[in-house]
C-alpha cells in the first residue's frame, strides 16, 4: 500500500490551497474542483476535513463523475490515463485538476464541460 493512501486528505489540503492561491486562484475555486471531482458537498468536503479522512476513506466516499475519465495528461512525469491503481488513479486526478486550475485554465475546461 503506498503511503499517500493512509494520508489525511486534511494534511495535502493547504498545499492545495497555497498552490491555487499563489497562481491567482481563489479557495472557492479549488473548492468547486473538489467537489466536482467526489461529488460532495461543501458540508461534506468541511467534514473530510475536520475528520482527517485518509485519501482513501475520502474517495471511497466519493463519487466520481463519468467524465473524470476524460482527464489526461501527465501530473509527476506519469500519465494519469495510464495508473492501473484505481485509488491512485483519483488521487492523480485530483492533482492534476488542482494543477490545471493554478495554471490559468478556463473551469470550464478543468471541470471538462
Amino acid at each position: 500500500m503506498h503511503r499517500i493512501f493512509t494520508t489525511p486528505f486534511a494534511s495535502v489540503y493547504p498545499h492545495y490551497v497555497a498552490k491555487v492561491e499563489k497562481k491567482g486562484r481563489s479557495t472557492a475555486e479549488l473548492h468547486q474542483v473538489i467537489t466536482w471531482l467526489t461529488g460532495f458537498q461543501e458540508a461534506q468536503l468541511q467534514a473530510h476535513l475536520d475528520q482527517g479522512t485518509t485519501f482513501q476513506d475520502f474517495f471511497a466516499a466519493a463519487s466520481l463523475p463519468a467524465q473524470a475519465s476524460s482527464i489526461t495528461g501527465a501530473i509527476c512525469g506519469i500519465h494519469v490515463e495510464t495508473i492501473a491503481d484505481p485509488l491512485m488513479q483519483q488521487i492523480r486526478y485530483l492533482d492534476k485538476l488542482v494543477d490545471e486550475l493554478a495554471r490559468g485554465r478556463a473551469m470550464d475546461k478543468v471541470l471538462r464541460q
